[in-house]
């Protein structure tokens, strides 16, 4: 028995292999790729804080109506590019002052909040709110907002004086409050006891 000489691979064959290996190479990209963007995309992360850490670090809304210090309130959500923008500068403020002034984050995407939401009418994020010692309202910047103005607020939020950017706004990120339960209270400002609602 002979052996024959095994025939040369034709072109076809290996021109197959190629766009298989060049097709597997582009799907193994693409994946890369994917994976790098979702992972960016789903980061909350601006600078070194996040809001993430940011909110796990910040004063319980009970604790902060009941210390006897002045406090700021942040509504925002992950998603909100603005508050995403800030978290740094905010670090930095709580860092400052945290000692003397509660931070207190409340994310509008937690149902838990949808009180206070209602209560501060919160349409846009970040929407911040300055409390005196006794937890009266004293001022509100709502959307981005450059630190001076949030430090300026806060040194006269300490002091007891007129904060002199009390209405303050910036850019938002959108945002809908839910709509309040049908036995909404009718001190709720946004409850419409008056109207009939056909079904």
């Amino acid at each position: 028995m002979t052996n024959s000489p095994t025939p040369p691979p034709s072109s076809n064959s290996s021109a197959a292999n190629l766009a298989v290996r060049f097709r597997n190479l582009v799907i193994v990209l693409v994946a890369v790729i994917l994976s790098v963007a979702i992972f960016l995309g789903l980061r909350t992360e601006t600078g070194t804080a996040t809001l993430s850490t940011i909110a796990e670090s910040s004063v319980p809304l009970n604790v902060a109506l009941t210390n006897d210090k002045p406090t700021l309130i942040e509504f925002y959500a992950n998603w909100c590019t603005s508050c995403q923008a800030m978290a740094p500068d905010m670090a930095e403020l709580e860092e400052q002052y945290g000692k003397d002034v509660n931070f207190v984050m409340l994310n509008v995407d937690n149902s838990k909040w949808l009180p206070e939401i209602l209560s501060y009418r919160v349409d846009g994020i970040p929407h911040f709110v300055f409390l005196s010692q006794a937890g009266e309202a004293k001022g509100e910047t709502i959307g981005k907002q450059p630190k001076t103005i949030m430090e300026d607020n806060l040194v006269a939020l300490l002091a007891g004086e007129t904060l002199p950017y009390a209405k303050a706004t910036g850019e938002t990120s959108e945002f809908s409050a839910p709509v309040a339960p049908a036995k909404a209270s009718t001190s709720d400002p946004r409850s419409h006891s008056s109207q009939v609602v056909s079904q």
